[in-house]
């Protein structure tokens, strides 16, 4: 598995550095071991805190990200609280991950759905933020919203897969993400999987008339 370590502003001594590789190496050999590669970023929270965060994002298959993240008072505990946040959740889509992985192998690439990703600016920025990014959206002015629409402040090109239901909710925990738009596998119809306030999962599967 390829590794980088880096830090914002925070010199990686080389004892940190090892920590951080030996323990996702033991992460992966343990519950999956497929992995390609990992970014490990620290960095200082707030100026004068104290705190130390940790972002974790580890690629264990085809668009399969498991990125998770902690803030504590020493970089070491910080890291350590994160890769426990994605060796727990490994651990959960084990099984899962395994007959994924198989299957891959044995059925041809689905075809990905094209699409464009947007950031929208909430109101309270919006004027600043637009300007900041007008060099973003100069060559994309006819494609975004206009007038009273939100400003969008960022725009890239991503792709919806082919998934199933239970796939598409792994993928969604394993990336710590609110909300996974898929194409269904059976249906082939556009779905949503989103994780609730109450901490069950929401799947909305519009029917056709």
């Amino acid at each position: 598995m390829e590794m980088t370590v880096q830090g914002k502003q925070i010199d990686i001594g080389d004892a940190l550095r090892t920590h951080v590789t030996d323990k996702l190496s033991d992460i992966d050999q343990k519950y999956f071991n497929h992995a390609t590669d990992a970014t490990v970023t620290f960095s200082r929270e707030g100026h004068g805190s104290g705190l130390f965060r940790v972002h974790i994002s580890m690629r264990v298959g085809k668009n399969i990200m498991v990125i998770t993240e902690a803030t504590e008072n020493d970089p070491y505990l910080a890291f350590d609280t994160a890769s426990d946040k994605a060796a727990k959740r490994l651990r959960r889509y084990k099984r899962q991950l395994r007959d994924h992985h198989a299957r891959r192998q044995k059925t041809p690439e689905e075809e990905l759905m094209k699409a464009r990703y947007y950031t929208l600016a909430l109101n309270g920025g919006a004027e600043a933020m637009e300007q900041d990014n007008e060099e973003i959206l100069e060559d994309h002015d006819d494609d975004v919203p206009q007038g009273d629409d939100p400003v969008v402040v960022a725009e890239i090109t991503t792709e919806i897969e082919t998934l199933s239901v239970s796939d598409a909710v792994m993928r969604m925990e394993l990336a710590d993400r609110n909300a996974l738009l898929f194409r269904d596998a059976k249906t082939n119809r556009l779905n949503m999987v989103y994780l609730r306030n109450d901490g069950n999962v929401g799947w909305v599967d519009p029917q056709e008339h």
